[in-house]
């Protein structure tokens, strides 16, 4: 049996959906791009300036043409990411401007070498079934922050990838990219490598850029995850129930958009919303609320077929510490629990601030852990214990079983290192770090050993040419970051 976490029932999901319908329909969403407005009239919905109404027969027209499920490829072809399948998934959160420095303990800008760390040690390990455009790299020009990112990653692995854009001109190119490793528009869209964050702005606002992202996506079947925020009490309802009404019709809007746009085009039902803590007037990402309501948000998503994301697995503290774990672990659970497709969050701290490669490998014991939950108990043998007593003899020897040989790691997760269950002793004469120190000591190995995807040198050049051409009136000097192999060094 699979452990699951119902946070909603059937009729109290029907409820959020029937409001949500109700506020699309009155007072409606307000859209900022004019085309967007062209093409929702076109499909059904009123306008009165930028306020756009979308009845319900709108809606229910474009969830039917969304696809209930569909994958992403690695460079080398093969599914790596299923959305919409039963799969639960993890990712390193994205878009942090800072990172945590592991000598001072204090955060600073981050820069493409940062990124390149934080790339190497995700591709490395196994938790995360996608890698992330995690930091900005303040090395390079502002105006071409987006699409160098993708860049960067693209380069030093082969997982797909979970990224997003910071402008409509870098959504173009950050799409010519894909197409260009991936062989052409046609096999992009085929065998698409990488899924777009894409934000509407609460409460119920479609900006111009988040309705040109996400028409441009649509068109080039690279695949949208929308990315609804409600912040509890200050931009959405002070209730959880009422933050997730907000989600869906924020959500419901952007679909609509999107299929209208392309019917048929991969689209994915995420989040990133939070409560306000009323005391400081922050937008704590730990908080055991804010898992609430993504787990809340996802199950209206399930209801509707769709797949689904979720920010999760992040933390409010400044340092790796036991806030760090505490908050990281239980909101990583609940997300697991709840069935989210993907689960972004993993190695941020500070309110999504800044980013850690440590952490980044602390997070990877979390979700091993909560992976194996997901697993549940199984029946493995015949007998569910009897058979054990009578192999094992009156003396109880059940270390010396073949068939605890043969199972013990089916049914444990044995962590790394990283998790100290050694004795005192042991633990002193390895060095008596913590987990932070095991987790600087493993970065370190890790992206030594960490060794580049092999691209195909004519797809490299013409990726590079392609960033040097978008950087060039900006002022790119260099290409901060570049693996040696391919600047020739």
């Amino acid at each position: 049996m699979r452990p699951r976490f119902e946070l909603l029932d059937p009729a109290l999901i029907e409820r959020v959906v029937g409001e949500a319908l109700a506020l699309l329909a009155r007072p409606g969403v307000k859209v900022e791009e004019p085309e967007a407005i062209r093409v929702l009239v076109a499909g059904g919905g009123t306008a009165d300036g930028d306020r756009v109404r979308i009845p319900e027969a709108v809606v229910r027209r474009a969830l039917d043409t969304v696809p209930r499920s569909f994958d992403l490829y690695s460079r080398t072809g093969d599914i790596a990411v299923r959305y919409g399948q039963g799969v639960v998934q993890f990712d390193p959160g994205s878009s942090g401007v800072a990172v945590l420095d592991p000598d001072t303990l204090d955060t600073r800008q981050s820069q493409a070498a940062d990124l390149v760390r934080i790339t190497r040690v995700a591709d490395s390990l196994p938790a995360y079934d996608a890698v992330s455009t995690a930091v900005v790299a303040h090395d390079v020009p502002t105006e071409i922050g987006d699409l160098y990112r993708l860049f960067l990653v693209m380069l030093h692995s082969n997982k797909p990838v979970v990224t997003g854009a910071f402008t409509p001109r870098g959504s173009a190119i950050m799409i010519d990219l894909l197409a260009l490793d991936a062989g052409g528009r046609q096999a992009l869209a085929e065998k698409p490598r990488a899924v777009f964050d894409v934000c509407p702005s609460p409460p119920l606002t479609w900006s111009e850029f988040a309705c040109r992202n996400v028409m441009d996506l649509a068109r080039a079947h690279v695949p949208a995850e929308l990315i609804s925020m409600p912040l509890a009490g200050v931009a959405s309802p002070v209730t959880l129930i009422g933050s997730i009404v907000q989600h869906a019709a924020e959500t419901l809007a952007g679909i609509v958009l999107h299929q209208l746009a392309e019917p048929g085009a991969p689209i994915v039902w995420g989040g990133a919303p939070t409560i306000v803590d009323m005391r400081t007037g922050s937008t704590p990402m730990g908080a055991i609320e804010t898992a609430m309501i993504d787990a809340g948000y996802a199950a209206v998503g399930q209801s509707l077929g769709l797949p689904t994301h979720g920010y999760l697995g992040a933390t409010d503290s400044k340092v790796i510490d036991a806030q760090a774990g505490l908050e990281t672990g239980m909101t990583a659970l609940v997300g697991a629990l709840a069935g989210i497709d993907m689960i972004s969050g993993a190695g941020m701290l500070d309110f999504l601030l800044a980013q850690s490669p440590e952490k980044l490998v602390i997070d990877a014991e979390a979700i091993g852990m909560a992976q194996r939950l997901l697993r549940g108990v199984g029946t493995p043998t015949p007998t569910l214990a009897t058979g054990f007593f009578e192999a094992a003899g009156p003396e109880g020897r059940f270390l010396e079983l073949e068939d605890t040989r043969r199972l013990f790691r089916g049914e444990q997760f044995l962590p790394s290192r990283i998790i100290d269950r050694n004795s005192r002793r042991a633990w002193l004469d390895a060095g008596g770090l913590d987990a932070y120190g095991r987790a600087r000591v493993r970065v370190d190995e890790l992206v030594a050993a960490h060794k580049l995807p092999s691209i195909d040198p004519d797809i490299s050049a013409s990726l590079v040419a392609r960033v040097r051409e978008a950087g060039e009136p900006f002022g790119l000097v260099g290409l901060p970051g570049l693996p040696a192999e391919i600047a020739g060094a």
